[in-house]
């Protein structure tokens, strides 16, 4: 893949190929939104109104580092290679996700168990709909594997994420879609991070700029 003329390695995409997962990035976002928003009868909106790729060792220079849960799902499928993708949410969010949509207390309490479950039904929903409405796009198969969570400070959980990462995927890379949620117009903290492989990203750009073409 061409990389951007940036060697600071905090955008590694040329600008069309920003403009190309970008789009990928709000179709899922959409889509995502709308079976939230039936599933729950609220009116949630998200998009993704900008994405980068940063080399691996750069990509907590974009994430505040406070207690926070993440949601990591393998994606399988019709694709070379592999690679996570991971739902990042602040305590504060989670907190308040909790109170709008179970009517948990939002006062600054600990994650309990239902915020838990929580999270896990809505990372799963949130990721199928992002892999679905990609996998629709491209004319493939993406499926989410059932998630695997941890809640510790943001930067510690990146850690591990990315040391696992760059042992079975041979990749420095990371996708990082800025995400906009709202929830019963209630902002929520929410970020979505693709960590793929080398050949994922390959045929994924690849893929897209055959759908254009067409």
């Amino acid at each position: 893949m061409e990389e951007s003329s940036d060697d600071s390695g905090n955008n590694l995409l040329t600008r069309e190929q920003t403009e190309d997962i970008t789009v990928l990035g709000n179709a899922g976002a959409e889509k995502a939104a709308l079976v939230l928003s039936t599933l729950l009868n609220k009116e949630i909106t998200i998009r993704v109104p900008s994405t980068l790729m940063v080399r691996l060792n750069k990509l907590q220079e974009h994430i505040d580092d406070s207690m926070a849960a993440m949601v990591v799902f393998q994606i399988k499928g019709q694709v070379s290679g592999g690679g996570s993708l991971v739902l990042h949410v602040p305590k504060a969010s989670i907190l308040k996700l909790s109170n709008i949509m179970l009517g948990q207390p939002e006062g600054d309490r600990e994650i309990d168990e239902m915020d838990i479950s929580m999270l896990n039904e809505i990372g799963n929903i949130m990721t199928s709909a992002y892999l679905d409405a990609c996998a629709s796009l491209l004319s493939i198969i993406l499926i989410p594997s059932p998630p695997a969570m941890a809640i510790d400070m943001a930067h510690a959980v990146l850690a591990s994420i990315i040391a696992t990462h760059e042992i079975e995927d041979n990749a420095d890379q990371v996708l990082f879609f800025k995400t906009e949620m709202t929830c019963s117009e209630q902002e929520i903290g929410a970020e979505l991070f693709l960590f793929p492989s080398r050949a994922l990203l390959h045929e994924l750009l690849t893929r897209f700029r055959d759908v254009k073409e067409v």
